[in-house]
């Protein structure tokens, strides 16, 4: 690690080191000339050097100011120094489909892969290091223990690709966790139809409120057993054992 800068805990900051793990990294992200990149935390740089070597130009976004002095001396890298959640990513290249990358802060990785779910007509793709427990999450099929709300909201917009595992040797500090690198692919036509999207989200976020309840409970503000029976959805059922076409089925049903 630079010897001028010490990762700081309220950032979630863990600099990547390994130049190994970096060379696959840059690998799967495949960046391009003219590619509309955006990089969130770029932290020391150890991912953004060799993909602007690719790249030629791209956009980070680094939220500690003590680091920004540095990216700024870096050609071709046009530096925000904002938090993301407060970033309109669409706005830095209009009328483009963006390809965002990072080594997300452990901390508030889904807040921020929820913000970006909110642009995901304006996305290509994303690449992200992420805890693994995070990603088996994203990747959850239903009736599994790590099948969550995370599993249903990230899926119901985005293909989800695990890619290779990395281990906490890796950085500097090393974490105490496993983490991974991923691919989501938003989808370029609606895979659900899903009559009202605000509905849906409602339905997600209350069925999975109490994980091991029956969603005849989780679910009763909402609609009777009667209503889900005749969706054709089994009251008794727990949301865990509901695909994302179930919890269309129910929340069309409320429209």
């Amino acid at each position: 690690m630079s010897q001028s800068h010490r990762a700081k805990k309220r950032f979630g900051q863990n600099f990547l080191i390994d130049a190994g793990i970096i060379f696959q990294i840059v690998e799967a992200i495949n960046p391009q000339a003219g590619d509309p990149l955006i990089e969130i935390g770029p932290g020391l740089a150890a991912m953004t050097k060799p993909v602007l070597a690719r790249a030629k130009e791209m956009t980070v976004i680094e939220l500690d100011r003590d680091l920004i002095e540095n990216l700024e001396k870096m050609e071709g890298l046009r530096v925000i120094n904002e938090d993301v959640l407060n970033v309109d990513l669409p706005a830095l290249y209009p009328d483009q489909k963006l390809r965002i990358i990072g080594n997300l802060p452990y901390n508030i990785s889904t807040p921020i892969i929820f913000h970006l779910l909110e642009d995901h007509h304006d996305i290509l793709d994303m690449h992200f290091m992420l805890q693994k427990e995070v990603i088996d999450r994203l990747a959850a099929e239903p009736n599994s223990r790590q099948y969550g709300r995370l599993s249903v909201m990230v899926q119901r917009y985005c293909d989800v690709v695990p890619l290779f595992e990395i281990p906490p040797t890796a950085f500097d500090p090393a974490p105490k966790v496993m983490s991974q690198f991923v691919r989501l692919v938003p989808h370029t036509e609606p895979k659900y139809a899903i009559a009202d999207d605000n509905r849906f989200f409602e339905v997600v976020k209350l069925a999975f409120s109490m994980k091991r309840k029956m969603i005849r409970n989780n679910l009763k503000p909402l609609m009777s057993e009667a209503e889900m029976e005749a969706a054709g959805i089994d009251p008794t059922a727990r949301a865990e054992n509901l695909t994302i076409d179930d919890f269309v089925t129910l929340s069309n049903a409320l429209v």
